[in-house]
């Protein structure tokens, strides 16, 4: 029997990958994750992607929606737009992880506006919608795919892990530093990590793996200054061998849509060896 332990209290997308995110009301899943997450990025003259890892000013590119169009802006910088699908684009090579695709290149005004603004030869790219990419069998067994994202559909996280991490920093930092897509409220600190499946809206989803945290969660969202936490606190408790966990990985059953203050219904929970 399912139970209802929490809510929804926050929907983000993040239309370029390692750039900002948006807030919204409501977000529908179709066969890649949240639709327009990580349906763009960011690559260097080699087609490898460009992340806050080696370029934190990529967290002041603030992206906009329009009905056919995203636009970006950045300090000092006039608003870039660029369509959101369709249009004449070429193929390029592009690289996430170790992963290598081809890639809608976005033209010249887009690789000239990053490249300013990253000192170094840059151009944007879109998620080519005839190419495959599979997550990991080793977790789940649900045939899904995705776009430019680290390896899995969507993130997720509670207000009560952060408030839990926060209780032990001398600076509190905000929920943009681990760039979920779902935040739910009024469960337990780190309850996520106990679930296996739930259902959000009319979304069913398999929570699949803990996030394994990066450097990028040092990065101020809003100043682009780095620092050693909170990466340093959560270690110390978060630990699992050489992984810093905060944060869970999943994985959809088929489209659907949630939105802000959806009950969280639990079908299932994971063995406790599994946590």
């Amino acid at each position: 029997m399912s139970e209802s332990v929490a809510t929804v209290s926050g929907l983000f997308v993040y239309p370029v990958k390692s750039c900002a995110g948006i807030e919204l009301n409501g977000v529908r899943f179709d066969g890649r994750g949240p639709q327009l997450d990580r349906r763009f990025m960011v690559i260097d003259a080699d087609g490898e992607m460009i992340t806050q890892r080696s370029a934190p000013i990529l967290s002041q590119v603030k992206p906009a929606l329009a009905p056919t169009a995203l636009s970006l802006t950045a300090p000092r910088k006039a608003a870039l737009k660029i369509p959101l699908s369709g249009g004449e684009q070429s193929r390029t090579r592009a690289v996430v992880w170790k992963f290598e695709t081809e890639a809608d290149d976005m033209g010249d005004d887009a690789a000239h506006w990053f490249s300013e603004l990253l000192g170094k030869p840059a151009r944007l790219v879109r998620w080519a919608e005839d190419q495959l990419r599979s997550t990991s069998k080793r977790h789940t067994q649900i045939d899904s795919q995705v776009g430019f994202a680290d390896g899995y559909p969507a993130l997720l996280l509670s207000e009560a892990s952060l408030a839990d991490l926060n209780g032990r920093l001398d600076a509190k930092v905000g929920m943009d530093r681990f760039r979920p897509n779902i935040v739910v409220t009024g469960c337990p600190a780190f309850a996520e990590d106990s679930w296996q499946t739930v259902q959000l809206g009319n979304l069913t989803l398999d929570v699949v793996k803990p996030c394994d945290r990066c450097e990028i969660i040092g990065v101020n969202q809003q100043t682009a200054e780095t620092s050693k936490e909170p990466l340093r606190t959560l270690a110390d408790y978060r630990r699992d061998g050489n992984k810093v966990l905060f944060g869970q990985n999943c994985v959809h059953h088929d489209w659907g849509s949630v939105r802000v203050g959806d009950p969280v219904e639990i079908l299932a929970t994971r063995p406790a060896q599994e946590r």
